[in-house]
């Protein structure tokens, strides 16, 4: 009979509990919306001042085979920026050294040449051990789908979790990338 009496003393426990812990709230996870980016300029872009708004994230480079995917992401900015959403170019040197120079480079081409108007970061690492801390949390966030060339663009949506992905080959004016960010403004 101890036995017995074991399991229902582990039973009755186990029922007084469980009504405690489906209350106890859910751990939180991080979003996109902690980070933060140094802008080109030497400034901060805080992501956590558009919380609740989508977030085009796209590692750039000035010589690269798809630099003219800029005036795309222009295009979008102009489209859809006074409906909330940000776009965030984050210049990196990580594929094939096309991003080698430095702030005056990266706005000469960003500016001059495709008249980006949208917010750029400082150069910055996008994969690896010296990734900026909002690349290795989309990594975790999305394993298998992180930037394997320039132009890889993470859409972040209104509740701070990667919404979508689009590869280097997919242009930012697609009609994928638009229905997603679409989807986010509504």
């Amino acid at each position: 009979m101890p036995i017995h009496r074991r399991c229902l003393l582990a039973l009755l426990g186990s029922g007084i509990a469980a009504p405690a812990l489906a209350q106890a709230p859910a751990m939180s996870r991080q979003t996109a919306y902690s980070f933060n980016f140094a802008t080109l300029d030497g400034g901060k872009l805080a992501l956590g001042e558009h919380t609740g708004k989508p977030i085009l994230v796209v590692n750039t480079a000035s010589q690269c085979g798809y630099t003219p995917q800029l005036a795309g992401l222009q295009k979008l900015w102009a489209l859809y920026r006074d409906r909330g959403l940000l776009i965030v170019g984050v210049p990196s040197n990580d594929f094939g050294g096309q991003e080698p120079g430095g702030p005056v480079e990266i706005n000469k081409t960003a500016h001059d040449e495709y008249g980006v108007s949208f917010p750029l970061a400082a150069k910055a690492g996008v994969k690896g051990p010296t990734a900026h801390p909002f690349y290795k949390w989309a990594a975790l966030e999305r394993p298998g789908e992180g930037p394997r060339w320039n132009f890889h663009k993470y859409l972040i949506g209104r509740d701070g979790r990667i919404a979508a992905v689009f590869a280097t080959q997919v242009e930012p004016t697609d009609t994928r990338v638009i229905a997603a960010i679409e989807k986010e403004l509504l």
